[in-house]
């Protein structure tokens, strides 16, 4: 069971988001011109203005389901394929390439391709995808190959039951590995998928809303939108990494 947060905790974390508040105040008031650069005050009345709206829920709907399918389905083929690979390296020779490819090659370039050759209504599912897969990959090989080679031999002696010795020694030392996958992988999730919504316009998206607020040049409502991205964010991740705890225990 984990121990309550202290009260000092919470008030240093409050005066750190006033502080931030602060500065974020202070730059508009600088700037002194809300069409380059919204205060904090303009953008929760654009924020209250927004979610009374059936586009906001429909926007917000739409981009949670396609970067949570993209995230969901990285993280089941990342675990099968990292698993083929430990167990057969033919396997994980052929997919050197690859994987290298998939983590140095541009998200830009990706967008654009699957916007050629997929359409819109794909692009974040896939976007998200590729963004995820390879930490998920290497996280998974990582782990499996760190697991206690003398608690395998002990398993093999004894004849322990391979569905039991997957869940009772490679799990435990893969788990630690994919939880830091997934806490960074799915924080990128999100960045390349609004990323790919902005460039691709897909119908009832968070991207498609911050493309038409900088059409209009209406910096609070794109600031809102921007803070709504960060609370679906860290709320994503927090329900993501819960569940994952809860698997691994």
């Amino acid at each position: 069971m984990k121990p309550a947060k202290s009260p000092r905790r919470y008030l240093r974390g409050l005066l750190v988001t006033l502080f931030w508040l602060g500065v974020w105040q202070a730059v508009s008031m600088l700037v002194a011109k809300p069409v380059l650069f919204a205060s904090p005050v303009d953008t929760v009345k654009a924020l209250i203005k927004l979610v009374p709206g059936e586009d906001f829920w429909r926007a917000v709907l739409g981009s949670c389901g396609r970067i949570a399918l993209g995230f969901f389905l990285a993280l089941a083929l990342g675990l099968l394929v990292g698993i083929a690979a430990f167990r057969f390296s033919l396997l994980r020779t052929l997919l050197s390439p690859l994987l290298t490819m998939m983590k140095t090659v541009p998200v830009a370039s990706f967008i654009i391709l699957i916007l050629v050759w997929f359409g819109a209504s794909s692009l974040t599912v896939i976007v998200a995808m590729l963004i995820v897969f390879p930490q998920i990959y290497f996280a998974t090989l990582s782990g499996l190959e760190s697991t206690d080679r003398e608690l395998l031999e002990l398993s093999d002696v004894f004849h322990v039951p391979g569905l039991r010795v997957a869940w009772q020694v490679f799990r435990p030392a893969l788990w630690p590995y994919l939880m830091g996958a997934c806490a960074s992988a799915l924080g990128m999730s999100w960045k390349a998928g609004i990323a790919a919504e902005v460039i691709g316009n897909p119908e009832h998206s968070i991207g498609e809303q911050m493309y038409l607020s900088k059409i209009y040049m209406d910096t609070a409502e794109l600031f809102a939108w921007t803070l709504t991205v960060i609370l679906l964010s860290s709320a994503f991740e927090k329900a993501v990494l819960w569940l994952l705890r809860k698997v691994g225990k």
